[in-house]
């Protein structure tokens, strides 16, 4: 029989192959320290009970939380990136794509999806910061343009689920006009009477900010979230000047009138579902979304 452990000079040893190794993912931790059980986690829509939290999350979880019953039709799922402009990096841009793909197992860094919620349509557009950094290239741009077309086109309420680093640096001038597209495209539901509400969620910056982020009807975050052009160091080293403390986080930002409002992750169905009903003067569903 072999022995669990044995005496040395250095004490009890355990062998390598008996070691028993506590399951990855089991518990996590929180930024203040904090710890949770993941399946608890889970089951709080990934928000730590105890200091409130919200763990950054991906398109998967969003239209779980707000589709009826995960129930939805992806748009445009096949739209992947290429190298248009041959970028010169330390690894090759579409080795970069491939490996965030296989990582992933996203195409790239936003889904869009229709589908009921609280009974009445919703086109989703939901970034995944995992992919990237979440950085705004070609198809992130064309993927939430057709997904304002298809809303547009449909008269169904459109919500942007922003979540992302800035614009894809290899491709440069082609991400920079998605900035553009995207923004000209919002003018058109706009026109169109057609709801839009935007959701900031950590971090929110960069071109995204600049655009389709800060356009909604309704600009709406959840709580703590970064949602900024550039970061802190950049606006220190530029301005000079020492930074009020959290001046970038929602909750400044709605302090100074940047958001309209701030909502935990449990909340976000009712009060998305909410504001619409009140833009398109329906009856408010109060049943379905208490």
């Amino acid at each position: 029989m072999t022995a669990w452990f044995k005496r040395s000079d250095k004490g009890i040893q355990t062998p390598t192959e008996a070691k028993k190794d506590v399951p990855k993912g089991l518990w996590y931790k929180t930024p203040s320290g904090k710890i949770i059980d993941t399946d608890e986690l889970k089951e709080n829509l990934y928000v730590s009970p105890e200091d409130g939290y919200h763990v950054r999350i991906g398109s998967n979880e969003y239209f779980e939380i707000l589709f009826d019953d995960n129930k939805y039709t992806e748009l445009n799922e096949s739209l992947t990136s290429v190298d248009s402009l041959d970028f010169e990096d330390t690894k090759p841009y579409p080795v970069r794509i491939k490996e965030a793909q296989a990582k992933t197992k996203l195409n790239d860094a936003v889904r869009t999806a229709v589908g009921d919620s609280y009974g009445k349509p919703l086109v989703i557009a939901a970034m995944d910061f995992a992919f990237i950094g979440g950085s705004m290239g070609s198809v992130v741009g064309e993927k939430i343009a057709r997904a304002i077309d298809y809303a547009r086109e449909n008269n169904i309420p459109f919500l942007m689920i922003s979540k992302s680093g800035g614009a894809r640096m290899q491709e440069a001038p082609l991400s920079l006009m998605q900035l553009v597209k995207t923004s000209a495209k919002l003018t058109q539901l706009a026109k169109a009477k057609i709801p839009y509400i935007s959701l900031c969620t950590d971090p929110t910056t960069g071109g995204t900010t600049a655009s389709y982020a800060m356009l909604g009807d309704i600009n709406i975050a959840e709580p703590n979230a970064l949602v900024a052009f550039a970061g802190p160091r950049v606006v220190r080293d530029t301005t000079g000047q020492d930074l009020p403390e959290g001046f970038q986080r929602s909750e400044f930002l709605l302090e100074h009138g940047f958001l309209d409002a701030i909502y935990e992750r449990k909340n976000l169905k009712k009060q998305i579902n909410l504001y619409i009903d009140l833009i398109q003067n329906n009856k408010i569903r109060t049943e379905e979304a208490s």
